[in-house]
């Protein structure tokens, strides 16, 4: 299983409803300035994907979030895009009657190189975890508002999602994966 960035992805390898918006990044002397969300991106807003509200996390190097277990949203889609930082987010798909059911995806997302939206679909198991050696800052545009009867936290023993080697997901076998970090 490999990492998916911008250049590498295929769009035949992704999780059914999974979209990657790339950013465009306009810096100049004075520094530099990135659109994150715009009404008029169809692909990433819209058709029930509405604005909701907008959240960031701080979260340290080496640190999963939700160490244990699958990260679930029942009606809400989330929209992550890390703004400092490198963040390896999974996003695994355990739905009932998906075309791509069990297939596990890996984003490698970087702050200032090919920085993107990823949409992560309803119902599809997911995570993230810092990979840079510094802490990470992600910000969350939820098309939801936040409501804890939405959430769910599934054991990974609970749900049979595989690596490309055949063993069972954990972010372990991520920080093993890291020591090779895609090139972008």
């Amino acid at each position: 299983m490999d990492f998916i960035t911008l250049k590498n992805k295929d769009k035949s390898k992704l999780v059914q409803g999974v979209l990657m918006h790339p950013l465009k990044i306009n810096k100049d002397a004075t520094g530099l300035l990135v659109e994150t969300l715009r009404v008029d991106w169809k692909d990433i807003y819209g058709m029930n994907r509405e604005f909701a509200m907008q959240y960031y996390s701080i979260t340290p190097s080496g640190v999963a979030r939700d160490e244990n277990v699958w990260h679930c949203h029942l009606m809400q889609e989330d929209r992550f895009l890390v703004v400092s930082g490198t963040v390896v987010t999974v996003i695994a798909d355990n739905r009932k009657n998906s075309p791509t059911k069990g297939l596990l995806n890996l984003f490698y997302m970087e702050a200032n190189i090919d920085p993107y939206i990823l949409l992560i679909p309803k119902k599809t198991l997911h995570g993230f975890m810092v990979a840079s050696k510094t802490p990470a800052i992600l910000l969350n545009y939820p098309t939801q508002l936040y409501n804890p009867k939405d959430e769910a936290r599934i054991p990974y023993s609970d749900v049979n999602i595989k690596m490309g080697n055949g063993s069972l997901f954990s972010w372990e076998s991520v920080r093993k994966k890291l020591t090779q970090p895609p090139s972008l």
